[in-house]
């Protein structure tokens, strides 16, 4: 049997783990546009307060995966799924490999970050943060001037979870930073009212600047400054660097390219299936059909195990979340409340 992974995330290679342990004799192979190795990524958000983030971020090497079994072809892009051949399009990666053949094809590459499409303008004068070669994009300008015995100010575009959790850790290492949020409260899709006012008192205790129902507009540079500019105000101060962080979008297009069905997210069935019976879908580019997407850890882990056994025959039942508790990675903060999914 041939099974074809696309994403090298918790999603991806806990399945090809998971599934090469319970069928040795399957043939596993892991496609990925990462070269740095298998990472994880909730570390990104403390990716400024720790001195080796870049060496300790990474749990496996892909060159230990090989060691273990699992074929990994690194820095590559897959650019079109053929159902009825049961082909890929592959490009790039050390392998020269124009098409590769499945059996199975399980769709795990996650999510990119979101831009607002009226920000797409000024894509040139700010940063994302979505991954490790984000994380080390923005160390390296950090440390460029940093160099200058200069802290940084930065502004964060967007008040919620990541938002939140990379202004801490900004916070942590010395920075000034900003925040300015859309909405009216933190983290209101995760918080309830009380424990929103409760981060905000927390932040502004610990000198982060909190701009609430900000309609910002674009952005504009000015010498080495970036100024954000928002509706109906006067201009912002100018501050070192700009990260849009305004959530997640699933990677659907290739497989809305290929005919499968999506909406957020690549639909699947409670079996993890998508309308094309040889291939799913893990993690949080998965949609449910509850609507959710799962893009929390403990559940990725639990469909990436399940898919494993269901696909090896050692379960029939279909998958059901497992009780979680996701909490924020805000430095000194505890919420009082039970998080909202």
């Amino acid at each position: 049997m041939r099974i074809v992974i696309i994403g090298s995330g918790i999603a991806g290679i806990t399945f090809a783990e998971k599934m090469h342990t319970l069928n040795q004799g399957a043939e596993i192979t892991v496609l990925t546009k990462e070269t740095d190795g298998y990472y994880s990524r909730p570390i990104l958000s403390h990716g400024f307060s720790k001195q080796d983030i870049e060496q300790s971020i990474i749990m496996k090497t892909f060159a230990q995966l090989e060691q273990n079994g699992i074929h990994i072809i690194s820095g590559t892009e897959v650019t079109a799924i053929d159902r009825k051949q049961r082909t890929l399009t592959i490009s790039g990666g050390d392998d020269v490999v124009a098409t590769l053949n499945y059996d199975q094809l399980i769709l795990a590459q996650g999510s990119a970050a979101f831009i607002p499409p009226p920000f797409l303008t000024y894509r040139n004068q700010f940063y994302v943060f979505n991954s490790l070669t984000d994380l080390k994009l923005l160390r390296k300008f950090r440390h460029s001037v940093r160099e200058h015995n200069k802290s940084l100010s930065w502004a964060i575009i967007g008040g919620g979870l990541i938002g939140c959790e990379l202004a801490s850790d900004l916070n942590a290492a010395g920075d000034q930073v900003t925040i300015f949020h859309a909405m009216d409260r933190l983290m209101e899709r995760q918080l309830v009212a009380e424990d929103s006012l409760n981060l905000l008192k927390h932040f502004q205790s610990c000198g982060v600047n909190i701009l609430l129902d900000q309609a910002v507009q674009s952005f504009e540079h000015q010498g080495d400054k970036v100024s954000v500019l928002i509706k109906d105000t006067a201009e912002n101060k100018g501050y070192d660097a700009v990260i849009v962080s305004c959530g997640f979008k699933p990677r659907t297009e290739l497989a809305e390219d290929a005919g499968l069905e999506t909406s957020r997210g690549i639909r699947v069935n409670n079996f993890l299936q998508t309308n094309d019976e040889n291939i799913y879908a893990l993690g949080d580019v998965a949609q449910l059909p509850d609507e959710k997407i799962y893009a929390f850890i403990m559940p990725i882990r639990s469909q990436a195990l399940w898919l494993a056994a269901y696909l090896n025959g050692d379960i029939t039942e279909p998958w059901s979340p497992p009780v979680f508790n996701p909490k924020a990675k805000v430095h000194g903060f505890t919420a009082e409340h039970p998080y909202i999914f």
